[in-house]
């Protein structure tokens, strides 16, 4: 897994997701039409700029089902499955999306490109990575943020002013914890330090030292900045520190020991990863190694029940789906197949509820209408994505291993079609975990 993660990534130059240009284009496009709309004078001109606002709509959602097949046909088909799987939980951990609106899928792209390059580095490099990607700085309202006594609020009362949510995430969830080693002054210090981060639609992240407030900050008692033009590098001298910080090792090797072993971990597991963090300065893969060599992640036990996204995925891996089999050019056979099915799971695709992201505890996912909604996509999806289904028989080795319980092993044996068999088997309780 560790030789593979380290190497090409190969099923993203398989499956590809653009970059932040392509959501902007349809940013842009729909504002254009809107605005169109919005300023028709006749009826018939109206309808005509109506018509053209909602293609514009349309081919919006139609890139975000073709993204969201690239996810899809990535957890079928990688050889790096875990590579996936880290893609996915670093993402959730530095959670930023777009609620709605013609950005609502680019939290595809800011896990493209601030997150996926990344997964095998170090954690210093991600966290800058994810801190300064247009994505989180319109998340968390970061590029409104303006020093009190800056240059350009001195120039324009009607600034927004100082916004401390990109601190207070970066402390709280990215970082140190929420019961780090911090305080309210940390926060608003580091919000002060971050002043002059932002972004521009057409070119990306930019740092405005106009915005920046003046002089020195002071986050854990170290001192960063000072007399004269604010720096770029100041703040990336703060993510550093933070991200060395022995807080953030232990948050760090929790965090992945509750999602990739158990809601309830080996408290040895999480000592070793963040020693192994400690002594590495958060080097990725050794942190990983340090996870994978224990033995309490490989004990005799149930694992986490998979999230919905996860839950999908593998029933892919394990139906020997091939691309052809997802669509990538029909937007309503992706919400029937995929996005209303995550929907229903509790999982909507890319859009958590607050910037925790997603819950890790198993009985968040395992509600019964949750559970319902696993059911129903077991014994109805797979039928439509592959006529031919495999034989339940080999089907429930394939799926469950050497895990096989014996009542489900039977029940597959015993399904009257072959429909029945794989979603008895989907649907069984020993799939739903990892």
């Amino acid at each position: 897994m560790l030789s593979r993660l380290t190497g090409p990534d190969r099923a993203a130059e398989a499956f590809p997701i653009p970059g932040f240009s392509a959501a902007v284009a349809h940013y842009v496009a729909i504002r254009k039409a809107r605005k169109a709309h919005r300023s028709a004078r006749t009826e018939a001109e109206q309808t005509a700029k109506l018509k053209a606002r909602r293609k514009t709509e349309r081919a919006m959602f139609r890139d975000g089902g073709r993204w969201l097949a690239s996810v899809m046909r990535r957890r079928a088909l990688t050889e790096d499955g875990f590579r996936e799987r880290l893609v996915a939980f670093w993402a959730d951990h530095f959670t930023a999306f777009e609620k709605g609106g013609a950005l609502q899928f680019s939290h595809a792209i800011y896990a493209e490109e601030a997150i996926r390059p990344h997964v095998a580095g170090r954690f210093a490099d991600l966290l800058r990575a994810s801190a300064t990607h247009p994505v989180m700085l319109r998340f968390l309202d970061q590029g409104r943020s303006a020093g009190p006594n800056s240059r350009a609020t001195a120039k324009n009362e009607k600034l927004a002013g100082l916004n401390e949510n990109l601190a207070r995430e970066m402390l709280e969830l990215h970082t140190l914890g929420v019961d780090g080693p911090y305080g309210q002054a940390d926060v608003r210090q580091l919000a002060e330090l971050l002043t002059g981060l932002t972004y521009r639609l057409k070119g990306g992240f930019e740092f405005r030292p106009a915005f920046a407030e003046p002089g020195a900050e002071t986050v854990l008692s170290v001192e960063y900045g000072g007399p004269g033009k604010a720096r770029l590098e100041d703040i990336y001298a703060a993510f550093d520190d933070l991200a060395r910080h022995p807080a953030t090792a232990r948050h760090i090797a929790r965090k992945l020991a509750v999602h990739f072993v158990s809601d309830t971990p080996d408290e040895a597991l999480v000592d070793t990863i963040a020693a192994r963090y400690a002594e590495t300065d958060g080097d990725l893969p050794e942190v990983y190694a340090a996870m994978l060599d224990h033995p309490a992640a490989w004990a005799d036990q149930p694992g986490n029940i998979k999230q919905p996204l996860d839950f999908v995925g593998s029933s892919l891996r394990a139906l020997d789906i091939v691309p052809k089999h997802i669509p990538d050019d029909k937007l309503g056979r992706m919400r029937r197949l995929f996005l209303t099915p995550l929907l229903l799971m509790g999982q909507e695709w890319g859009q958590p509820g607050g910037p925790d992201g997603w819950p890790e505890a198993d009985a968040e996912w395992i509600t019964p209408q949750r559970l319902s909604a696993r059911l129903i996509w077991g014994m109805t999806v797979p039928f439509e994505l592959r006529r031919v289904l495999p034989d339940p028989r080999e089907f429930v080795e394939t799926a469950l291993g050497r895990r096989v319980p014996e009542e489900v092993r039977f029940a597959a044996r015993a399904a009257e079609t072959r429909a029945e068999g794989v979603g008895i088997v989907l649907a069984s309780p020993a799939f739903q975990r990892m």
